[in-house]
């Protein structure tokens, strides 16, 4: 069969889209506080034959700015954080095929309650769930969980390593044909088919046994998104759809080598992951037309916008400098987060002690930047073009307004998608893993993994 691209939706449960000015649009819905507003959006994406919608999550609204939270709640930028999970579930029920996913952090919940909760909502939605696994990024996420500081980057990850290791093991003691449901005899289960994990390591101890039975994916989807070097390492491991932000064809095509050696490295198929750039379209059924609507959208962001995002990706307040004084390069590798941002102002800038102006003007945090912005056939050009020359297995399209920018797109370019063979016209199958073409995981696969020698 011809490759095909992979579609995902990027959601967030709270007031705005990534894009924290999208509320302001004047034809963004008003309601993102209620059902209905995630429910229309699942229907339109599942109309477009989206693999799945995907919902991106902190655990503290950005206040890292200034080291306070007014200017985030006066200009509403992502003040608003519901629980992603839940949300998921009133999307699921107003869809049947369309994949869920929303991000947990392994830094701040236990590995049993992560692995029961997406769980059941993989048997609630028919195998449709899956889990972005992040280790969160910032101090005022750590102070909301009670924690005094947030951990160290590559520590986080040593420790989300082990937390995998908990999870995939919880959901591996169920076996396949361990439910019998026979009334005659009274018997619900094979106990010989259902164990205990009884995980005793560094970070964790988690007894079990598990609660939930095996879904009809076996498991759900693991996403991951790691920048870093070591989140790379930790993304070849354990990701099945990997979300990536590169900015252009040659940086996508550096990191999409990077991750799939990773895999191979870790005994793993690279053929069964699919890394997905993150991108925002701005169409029309013209260009003029699309046009038109960037132009609108530009006028949206704050600067504010982006300086308040800026601190919260890089646990740094930029608000302790003048907006043009140089950061030392103490405090440039004093940042911790999504180290991504800062390496592509350094990269992209070409500066070895930018300042905020040059964080806000390089990083593209709270902007349109990087939008793609025709019609039809300029936005499946920009998007084959990156596919098909080895940058990436799919995308991750954004919203500048919600729910029409996910609209335009269904409406225009996925047709021009289909027309050239790039995107698939129907859903294959009901799970989630049937639909990206992964194989249904047997217990246990994980721990035997065959080795692939690296490319």
């Amino acid at each position: 069969m011809t490759r095909q691209m992979v579609m995902v939706g990027f959601l967030q449960a709270q007031n705005c889209t990534n894009l924290p000015s999208s509320w302001r649009h004047p034809e963004s819905r008003d309601d993102s506080m209620s059902a209905d507003y995630y429910q229309e959006i699942g229907r339109i994406l599942e109309s477009g034959k989206f693999h799945m919608a995907f919902f991106d999550d902190r655990l503290a609204m950005p206040d890292r700015y200034g080291n306070d939270h007014a200017h985030t709640v006066e200009y509403g930028i992502r003040c608003v954080k519901m629980d992603p999970v839940i949300v998921l579930t009133a999307m699921g029920m107003a869809t049947e095929k369309l994949g869920l996913a929303s991000t947990c952090s392994t830094t701040y919940y236990e590995p049993f309650d992560v692995a029961r909760r997406f769980a059941t909502l993989d048997l609630m939605t028919g195998g449709r769930a899956a889990w972005n696994v992040v280790t969160s990024i910032n101090d005022g996420e750590a102070h909301n969980m009670g924690k005094d500081a947030h951990l160290d980057h590559d520590f986080r990850y040593d420790r989300a390593d082990e937390f995998m290791e908990v999870v995939l093991g919880h959901w591996d003691t169920w076996e396949d044909g361990s439910l019998l449901i026979d009334k005659n005899s009274g018997r619900f289960a094979d106990p010989t088919k259902v164990k205990r994990l009884d995980h005793k390591g560094k970070f964790f101890k988690s007894r079990g046994p598990f609660t939930v039975p095996r879904s009809p994916q076996g498991h759900p989807v693991i996403i991951q998104a790691g920048a870093s070097g070591r989140g790379q390492r930790f993304a070849g491991r354990w990701g099945e759809v990997i979300f990536t932000a590169a900015r252009n064809l040659a940086g996508a095509k550096e990191g999409y080598s990077a991750v799939k050696n990773e895999a191979a490295k870790a005994g793993r198929n690279p053929d069964h992951m699919f890394l997905c750039n993150l991108t925002t379209p701005v169409c029309g059924a013209t260009r003029s037309e699309a046009e038109d609507r960037m132009a609108l959208i530009e006028k949206l962001p704050l600067e504010i916008d982006a300086l308040s995002l800026l601190s919260e990706g890089l646990n740094y307040d930029f608000a302790s400098k003048g907006i043009d004084e140089p950061l030392t390069t103490e405090e440039l590798q004093g940042m911790q987060g999504i180290l991504g941002i800062r390496d592509g102002v350094l990269k992209t800038s070409g500066k070895t002690n930018p300042s905020a102006r040059d964080f806000v003007t390089f990083s593209g945090r709270g902007q349109t930047a990087d939008a793609i912005v025709g019609g039809p056939k300029e936005i499946a050009d920009k998007l084959e073009e990156m596919f098909t020359g080895g940058g990436c297995d799919g995308f991750v399209i954004a919203a500048t307004c919600v729910p029409g920018s996910y609209a335009d797109f269904v409406r225009h370019v996925v047709p021009e998608l289909q027309r050239r063979g790039l995107f698939r016209k129907d859903y294959v199958g009901k799970t989630l893993r049937e639909n990206l073409g992964l194989p249904r995981p047997p217990a246990g696969a994980w721990k035997t993994r065959p080795q692939i020698a690296a490319e």
